[in-house]
């Protein structure tokens, strides 16, 4: 078993207006990660995804594809703060 995890993931794109939050909290509460998505008002999505390092690194290598009408240009991640056991959800655009 891989050590804990949190990361920081902005993806670039088409990725507002297709699904993608609703579709990154299905794909994250199925890898049993806590954290959150949201929108950004520059058109970005921001994700903060924490729990074993291995599931947290497959949700990056997912967002890099995202759900199937997203163009997904770039995915940047930087170390985060873990939010604790909250579970996984959608937070209101920033």
């Amino acid at each position: 078993m891989s050590g804990p995890k949190a990361l920081r993931a902005v993806i670039e794109g088409r990725v507002q207006g297709v699904w993608f939050r609703a579709w990154t909290c299905e794909q994250a509460v199925a890898r049993g990660l806590d954290g959150w998505v949201r929108n950004r008002a520059d058109g970005t999505v921001e994700a903060l995804f924490a729990g074993p390092a291995e599931a947290v690194d497959d949700m990056i290598a997912l967002c890099r594809e995202g759900p199937p009408a997203a163009r997904v240009t770039s995915v940047t991640t930087e170390p985060a703060e873990d939010p604790g056991a909250a579970g996984f959800r959608q937070m209101p655009t920033v």
